[in-house]
């Protein structure tokens, strides 16, 4: 009956014992724990901690702190690396231990001694207790210490200091086969397919836009329209400085009817006079001359004022950038569009060329909405690249947007990634550094 109610008051100590243990907030406190209130579950004289990763010999019985030069604690150290490895709780056989072990075994502890590995599952032996005491250890005390260490090795294993992910690497990779799982894994990951892309700058331009010119060599006076205003055909776009041409109008005005007149006097002398006749003639060829002259002069200043040639939006920066400036003949200064015809028009760097065909796909980002994507499909492809106004050296890819999805404003800039096909990863990765290096070796 004796037993049995010490068995059942090793359990209810060691329940008390696992509160105590979960309670530790560090390794240190768990330490004092195990070696100073296990008499809750056993009865004994003296106890130790040996934690090898900590040090050694961590903790005492009614030792508040372990002084490692006393010679108690080097006995100890050695007495534990004698009975190493520890795998399930044993009891110590003195007689068994080296010859000066077990001729100083008297001086520092009782005759029998219990040595407890505290065993984790994940982590595997992160200690060991040594109990002591003058008694026999029967087996079921030793059972008893088996879920004791149980509980000492999982508290251990919580309370372990974490090691950062760099470490945990690093510890991977010292192993031969972690070597071949990471090598072949990139080997794997390197041969995933991807979609090939580049990003090119790109603007939503017009579909066949009228361009207005500047019918006369002149200065402009005055835009009548704004950016991006929409206009009707015969609506007034810009007037040219008439001054000129109103000077030069008069005067080839005042040199006709100077012609006629003298005409009208030939005339009237030739009725009597032959040599009038011959007169009239010349001075008639003179009249039409001037005619001509100032007819021109008169459609000229008539096509001061450029017009609308048809329906459309004012297409040009700025008001200013036009007023006052001087223009020539076929000068463009404005573009008349449909703003619901538009198309995509992207400047691919030559650094960045991969090869597209008409058909391959394009998203579109604007500046003005980055979380706003438009599709469009490769229509043509320069042959040639050109200088565009940051200097870059460009091909120019032309794109029409999917038809049934919203068209985007004209006008609008982003940026525009292009596809063509799919490739390795381990291609996608290392395709310019790869061209970089050609072009560096030849």
């Amino acid at each position: 009956m004796s037993t049995v109610n010490a068995s059942i008051q090793g359990l209810l100590g060691l329940l008390q014992l696992g509160q105590r243990a979960r309670a530790a907030d560090t390794a240190e406190a768990l330490g004092f724990i195990a070696v100073n209130e296990a008499r809750t579950v056993f009865a004994y004289r003296q106890a130790a901690l040996w934690r090898e990763g900590a040090g050694g010999v961590v903790a005492l019985s009614g030792v508040p702190q372990v002084e490692r030069d006393a010679p108690y604690v080097q006995w100890l150290a050695r007495l534990f690396r004698a009975i190493a490895p520890v795998n399930a709780p044993k009891a110590i056989d003195p007689a068994a231990l080296p010859v000066l072990l077990a001729e100083e075994w008297s001086t520092w502890l009782p005759q029998h001694a219990l040595a407890i590995p505290l065993v984790s599952s994940v982590g595997g032996v992160r200690g060991v207790l040594l109990l002591a005491r003058e008694q026999a250890w029967s087996d079921e005390e030793k059972a008893l210490a088996g879920e004791l260490g149980a509980l000492f090795g999982h508290a251990l294993h919580a309370l372990r200091p974490r090691e950062a992910l760099w470490q945990r690497v690093r510890g991977l990779l010292r192993q031969r086969r972690a070597w071949w799982k990471v090598a072949l894994g990139l080997l794997v990951v390197s041969l995933v397919p991807v979609r090939l892309s580049a990003l090119a700058q790109a603007e939503v331009t017009p579909v066949d836009p009228f361009v207005v010119r500047t019918p006369l060599d002149g200065v402009i006076d005055r835009m009548q329209v704004q950016p991006n205003q929409p206009v009707k055909a015969g609506t007034p776009l810009f007037d040219l400085d008439a001054t000129t041409l109103r000077s030069r109008y008069d005067a080839a005005r005042k040199a006709f009817e100077a012609a006629q007149e003298e005409y009208q006097q030939s005339a009237q002398q030739a009725v009597t006079d032959d040599k009038s006749r011959l007169e009239m003639a010349e001075r008639r060829g003179d009249m039409a001359q001037k005619a001509v002259d100032m007819n021109f002069a008169a459609d000229q200043l008539a096509r001061v004022q450029v017009k609308a040639a048809r329906e459309g939006v004012a297409v040009f920066a700025d008001v200013n950038d036009w007023t006052g400036k001087a223009v020539s003949v076929g000068e463009k200064v404005l573009v008349l569009a449909d703003p619901g015809k538009v198309e995509l028009t992207g400047y691919l760097p030559v650094a960045d060329q991969i090869a597209l065909k008409p058909g391959a796909d394009v998203t579109f980002y604007p500046k003005a909405s980055p979380f706003t994507a438009y599709h469009a499909r490769v229509e043509t492809v320069a042959y040639r690249a050109a200088p565009t106004d940051e200097a870059v050296l460009a091909y120019r890819v032309k794109a029409r947007f999917v038809s049934g999805e919203p068209v985007p404003r004209l006008g609008l800039m982003g940026t525009a990634r292009l596809y063509a096909g799919r490739v390795p990863l381990i291609y996608y990765l290392l395709r310019r550094p790869l061209a970089s290096l050609r072009q560096w070796l030849g």
